[in-house]
């Protein structure tokens, strides 16, 4: 039998550094796959932008990654996956990877009551892209929406501790809602969102299961990847490339803290326009 590689990076991008939540599971599960991440700090968030603006920065953050000749792309930006997947699906040859539609199967499959929440950026709500998903998958689910603006600055601004009392009163402003609706399930519709996991987890309460939307796409990309014979050829541990609109300090030092070890040095700068 002839086993097909291949070794070509995957390209992962973001609005800023929610996306290496997504990072770091690929690292689990794809441990000898080369990554390129395009952090596009410097337009955080995307959530608050129109359109036509977000749609133009997916464009130019997925013209930026085929210039590693990578052999898939991952939008870890539910924002972007929200309003531009399409277009971007539809303008590449190689496989494009979203952060909307396993979650929500996931989120469908896990709850008991049927009522499932779903936060995010005012974009990403406002677009109806998981509602959309899940009433495909099961109609009759109750989906409760609610736009967090908020968190993405705090994730950025390394306000992430669950003893956080800014995070903690943004968090029980924006989850009241949810909560009193009784869900039992509530997909973090952001890369961002997870590194609020204590935060958000403190205010829903422990009964609620919290849907990781860029886990469980890194989950299918292994999966789906394996499947295409696009795997590379494993045996060592792959080489990560990190690139960012803004400051690369500030960068560093966040992602350091999240991903468990010193990013000093090895951070880009980078320019798109």
């Amino acid at each position: 039998m002839v086993i097909i590689v291949d070794a070509r990076p995957i390209g992962i991008f973001d609005s800023g550094l929610g996306g290496l939540t997504t990072v770091k599971k690929f690292a689990e599960f794809l441990p000898s796959e080369d990554i390129v991440y395009l952090g596009d700090t410097g337009r955080v968030p995307y959530g608050s932008r129109s359109r036509e603006t977000i749609i133009k920065y997916a464009r130019q953050d997925a013209d930026f990654l085929t210039g590693f000749n990578i052999k898939a792309m991952v939008i870890a930006c539910n924002t972007a996956c929200s309003v531009a997947y399409e277009t971007l699906e539809s303008n590449y040859s190689m496989p494009v990877y979203d952060v909307i539609k396993v979650p929500a199967n996931v989120a469908a499959a896990r709850t008991k009551n049927g009522k499932i929440g779903v936060i995010g950026t005012p974009a990403t709500i406002r677009s109806g892209a998981y509602e959309a998903a899940l009433k495909r998958i099961e109609p009759d689910i109750a989906v409760i929406s609610e736009p967090c603006p908020l968190f993405v600055p705090l994730v950025e601004n390394g306000r992430t501790s669950e003893d956080d009392v800014a995070a903690l009163a943004i968090a029980e402003d924006y989850l009241l809602p949810l909560r009193e609706a009784g869900i039992d399930t509530l997909i973090l519709g952001c890369t961002h969102y997870p590194l609020l996991r204590g935060v958000i987890s403190k205010v829903i309460g422990p009964g609620v299961a919290l849907i990781d939307s860029g886990a469980e796409a890194a989950r299918l990309v292994a999966s789906d990847l394996q499947t295409r014979d696009l795997l590379s050829p494993g045996g060592e541990n792959g080489v990560y490339r990190y690139y960012v609109t803004d400051s690369v300090d500030g960068f560093s030092e966040l992602a350091s803290r999240f991903m468990q070890s010193d990013m000093q040095g090895l951070v880009e700068q980078v320019t798109l326009e």
